[in-house]
């Protein structure tokens, strides 16, 4: 089981910037809880997320020796990625590319078509660098936006993807209009027709749905999971009411009650939790 916690998604919508030195010690503890994977920051213009200007400040307090946590990058283009790859400490860079041709506008200022082959010269840069690529299906489970959307579009879009290599994609409900049923059917449609590839979900909910989505995910199959303690979190770039990530401790909660093993160190969990308010609204 991987959890992949996601401050950087938590953040970036906040309208008060959180102080450098909050984020440093916060992402700290974060690394102690021993999360698979942490999305801790992007490497985008600071114009269109002020929030994540000081990324590479941040990265250059992150402790993590002894610790088994990755570091993951949000980049939207081949400067991102140049400017990524210059730091060992990274493992991951993560790419958002949109099944909605109005939502990859609205988040890259790039068609679908041009997204692609933005996408195809970072997975080049990722290989001679040692660097794994991410790429984050946005709007993988329909769109408000009114744009095409069924199951064989996902399916054409993985194929392309794998085409060029990509092993990991996470399945991405950026507005949270995903349901379990669509969450649970297109999980094993995409993992029985490709195999190989590594599927997770970054899932948005309100709490009162979350558990319900988290199950569906598991049932099909999903052992990726990405989401941001307390729930925070939503996508600046869509013009929709934040719909907030998975709250991280519902899902570990769901684990436990079905004897799922999730190696993480409980402790640094609870101190995580309740630095939260703070990092998250200035309390």
């Amino acid at each position: 089981m991987k959890i992949i916690e996601c401050p950087r998604d938590a953040m970036q919508g906040l309208h008060e910037y959180v102080p450098t030195e909050d984020k440093i010690e916060y992402i700290n503890q974060l690394i102690k809880v021993g999360f698979d994977t942490i999305d801790f920051g992007s490497f985008v213009s600071p114009k269109a997320i002020p929030q994540m200007q000081d990324t590479q400040e941040v990265l250059s307090h992150l402790d993590l020796k002894g610790s088994n946590t990755k570091l993951l990058a949000i980049i939207a283009n081949e400067r991102g990625a140049h400017d990524a790859i210059a730091f060992p400490s990274i493992s991951y860079l993560g790419f958002p590319l949109s099944l909605s041709e109005t939502f990859q506008r609205k988040n890259t200022n790039k068609s679908i078509v041009e997204a692609m082959e933005e996408l195809a010269i970072i997975q080049n840069i990722c290989l001679e660098h040692n660097k794994t690529l991410v790429t984050y299906l946005s709007m993988g489970f329909g769109n408000p936006y009114g744009d095409p959307y069924e199951s064989n579009l996902v399916l054409d879009m993985i194929e392309k993807l794998k085409q060029l290599g990509i092993g990991i994609i996470s399945l991405a409900d950026t507005v949270g209009v995903s349901t379990p049923d669509n969450i649970k059917s297109l999980f094993q449609v995409v993992t029985a027709n490709f195999e190989g590839i590594e599927f997770g979900v970054h899932l948005h909910s309100d709490r009162d749905t979350a558990m319900s989505k988290i199950a569906a995910a598991y049932k099909a199959g999903c052992r990726r999971f990405d989401g941001a303690i307390n729930g925070f979190g939503g996508c600046p770039m869509a013009n929709d009411k934040l719909v907030g990530n998975i709250a991280t401790e519902l899902m570990l909660e769901y684990f436990e009650e079905r004897n799922v093993s999730v190696n993480y160190d409980k402790k640094a969990l609870s101190k995580a939790l309740n630095m939260a308010p703070k990092v998250f609204l200035g309390r």
